[in-house]
């Protein structure tokens, strides 16, 4: 009684030296026993299968995110590749476009506005390569994570953008900004590129308004937004919004190389976030970017 009471659960009474209530309470109690070890025996079989299919489990992530590791790195050291060695025989064609039309005063308008296309494209060409070159360093380079205060970032930001903003009516509301957990060069970028974006679609508006604000998030995280009330965009086509070389508007109503909002996603997934856009075609669009904070 004493040993099955201690938990052990192989213990047996002798019901042979006892009387018949005796007797059904200790073959009662063995019955008892016997389960219990039954369980216990199909528990500790449940747990390790339960351990196997973990341990294989854990094994196929690790393998997955190897093989996705592998192929992004050869994607981007292609990318990186491909935008390099292009740069020398687009120099050839700049440059020798240049001395045709530099040599070809007495040529007919035709021939002139032939070279004048070429260039226009070489130049073009180029700013493709420098975009692709800036995508795949900013999925190539080193994360140096720090507490970065977005208010100095936003400030650095817009005298970046002050040149294409010159002349223009524009209204900036800025609100105070937290403080955020990642690289400050690489979320400087981010800035950058969506204050651009802000200020390239707002063009086509006597009064521009470009908003720059942020709240509270899932668990904490800071939502930085910038919005404005430029072109906007159709949402339903929101899916290539960030995609490389996705455009939603035509080349000839608004410049771009259709790269930047690309690298601005994947320096925000680097850094773990969210990015994602909300718009209206003709009323303007905003974009947000949800980022750890920093450390109090």
């Amino acid at each position: 009684m004493r040993r099955l009471g201690a938990g052990d659960l192989a213990a047996r009474f002798d019901t042979e030296r006892q009387g018949n209530e005796l007797r059904q309470i200790g073959e009662a109690l063995n019955e008892m026993g016997e389960a219990l070890q039954r369980r216990e025996r199909e528990r500790a079989q449940a747990e390790e299968e339960i351990r196997r299919l973990n341990d294989e489990l854990e094994r196929r992530v690790v393998e997955r995110t190897a093989q996705l590791e592998a192929a992004n790195e050869e994607l981007e050291g292609f990318s990186y590749s491909v935008s390099h060695d292009l740069r020398a025989p687009l120099r050839h064609i700049d440059g020798f476009s240049k001395l045709m039309l530099d040599r070809s005063g007495g040529a007919d308008e035709t021939s002139a506005h032939y070279l004048r296309t070429i260039l226009d494209s070489a130049k073009r060409m180029g700013r493709l390569i420098d975009a692709l070159l800036a995508l795949s360093r900013t999925g190539r380079a080193e994360i140096r994570m720090q507490d970065v205060d977005l208010n100095d970032l936003i400030s650095d930001a817009r005298t970046e953008c002050a040149e294409g903003a010159q002349g223009r009516n524009i209204t900036w509301k800025v609100g105070e900004l937290p403080r955020v957990r990642g690289d400050r060069a690489l979320l400087r970028i981010v800035l950058v590129n969506l204050l651009s974006n802000a200020v390239k679609f707002t063009a086509k508006r006597d009064a521009a308004i470009i908003e720059v604000g942020a709240n509270w998030g899932e668990n904490g995280e800071a939502v930085i937004c910038v919005r404005d009330n430029g072109a906007g965009f159709d949402m339903r086509y929101v899916g290539k919004l960030f995609g490389v070389f996705q455009r939603l508007h035509r080349e000839d109503e608004f410049e771009g190389t259709g790269v930047g909002l690309a690298t601005v996603r994947r320096i925000v997934h680097r850094h773990g976030g969210r990015v994602w856009a909300q718009g209206e075609l003709g009323r303007g669009a905003a974009f947000y970017v949800a980022l750890k904070t920093a450390r109090e």
